[in-house]
C-alpha cells in the first residue's frame, strides 16, 4: 500500500470513528474483520478519495451497517 491509500484510509478510520464516538482502534478492527479495508476502501481509493468527507463517513457507516457492524 502506498502513502496516499494508507493516509486515506487512516482518514476514513478516524472519521468514521469520530462520528460513531468509538474510539479509532475498534472501528480499525471492526472494518478489517469486515474486511472494509482491504475489500472496499483500498481498491476503490481512486474513486472515494473524490468525494466530500461527509459522503465517505456516510457511505463506510452505511456499509458497516450492512454488514452487521453496527446496530
Amino acid at each position: 500500500m502506498d502513502f496516499p491509500i494508507l493516509y486515506f484510509t487512516i482518514f476514513c478510520i478516524d472519521n468514521v470513528a469520530r462520528f460513531l464516538g468509538q474510539s479509532p482502534k475498534d472501528v480499525y478492527h471492526s472494518m478489517q474483520d469486515a474486511d472494509i479495508i482491504n475489500g472496499y476502501i483500498v481498491p476503490c481509493y481512486n474513486v472515494l478519495h473524490s468525494f466530500s468527507k461527509e459522503y465517505i463517513v456516510n457511505d463506510l457507516v452505511s456499509l458497516m451497517q450492512k454488514k452487521g457492524l453496527l446496530t
